[in-house]
């Protein structure tokens, strides 16, 4: 169905102008502009329940995040196709330069909290089983799991053990710098669809790993967020950035078998990998991991 057929069911008998608006990989989002006011319809792209993507779950983490003062009002939840409509925010993305710098890495850490100390949604993330399933869809749509797949599996069941259970928070799962939006003095989180239960520290280190964080960036990111910077949280913080980019290498792997779009998966997916290997190859990870390890001994 065409947007503007989607519009007009949604709005009948109102006049709306639809534009596309870009930046999406697995979805295609509109805004609709109805008597004066504009919103953004978010159409699922194909076969993204294979990435983990539930759009029951993304409406009620758009709902919480709304009601948390940091999403969009959500409008409208078409069912049983999934359609999302939100209201347009009239702002613009977050340079990553700017997000290293403190006020703006204080108003992130007060939006990711916001969030996390948010009523339970449905759905979970658990960034250890994705990994798997990723592998597994992959495999099932005939592509080959690349050989750095066992290595990184390794180091994340010793992430694993070492951490042992964790608490689960509502979570964003994916805090990729185009998903945040600033409006004035308001800064703004879109796209919910990995949202779920899970580790508040995913969401620290996705955050940090995706903008590249020096130390003292990620110091100022817990001290933000907790009110204190301990070892221990450092140490998780190292090892979740991780499976951080792990999980986002196995997603490039999954949408080279499921994709039909012109891009690299490959390329991304390598990226990723690479990325991992750096992280574990630098000492503090070692430590951490040790030190973890002994902590839940």
């Amino acid at each position: 169905m065409e947007p503007r057929e989607i519009a007009a069911r949604v709005w009948p008998g109102g006049e709306a102008e639809v534009e596309e608006l870009g930046g999406g990989i697995t979805n295609r989002n509109f805004k609709v502009t109805v008597d004066g006011e504009a919103f953004v319809l978010r159409i699922g792209g194909k076969d993204t329940a294979l990435l983990g993507i539930d759009r029951s779950v993304e409406h009620e983490a758009s709902l919480a995040a709304a009601q948390a003062g940091i999403g969009p009002e959500v409008i409208a939840f078409v069912e049983p196709e999934g359609w999302l409509v939100t209201r347009f925010v009239e702002g613009r993305p977050v340079p990553v330069k700017e997000l290293h710098e403190p006020n703006w890495i204080r108003r992130v850490a007060g939006a990711i909290r916001a969030f996390h100390d948010s009523p339970a949604i449905p759905g979970r993330f658990d960034s250890f089983r994705v990994v798997d399933l990723y592998r597994e869809t992959a495999e099932r749509h005939g592509v080959g799991v690349p050989r750095a797949y066992g290595w990184a599996k390794g180091h994340a069941d010793a992430i694993e053990r070492a951490l042992g259970q964790r608490p689960k928070r509502p979570c964003h799962n994916d805090l990729l710098n185009a998903n945040f939006i600033v409006d004035g003095e308001r800064l703004w989180l879109v796209d919910w669809e990995y949202a779920g239960m899970g580790d508040p520290f995913f969401d620290l280190a996705n955050f940090a790993v995706n903008h590249d964080l020096s130390e003292q960036g990620e110091s100022e990111l817990l001290a933000a967020y907790s009110g204190k910077v301990s070892e221990s949280d450092r140490e998780v913080l190292r090892l979740m950035r991780f499976m951080s980019d792990f999980r986002e290498a196995m997603w490039g792997v999954v949408q080279e078998g499921i994709s039909e779009l012109d891009f690299d998966f490959a390329a991304y997916a390598e990226e990723h990998f690479e990325r991992l290997r750096r992280t574990a190859g630098d000492p503090v990870f070692e430590t951490a991991l040790d030190a973890a390890s002994a902590t839940n001994r």
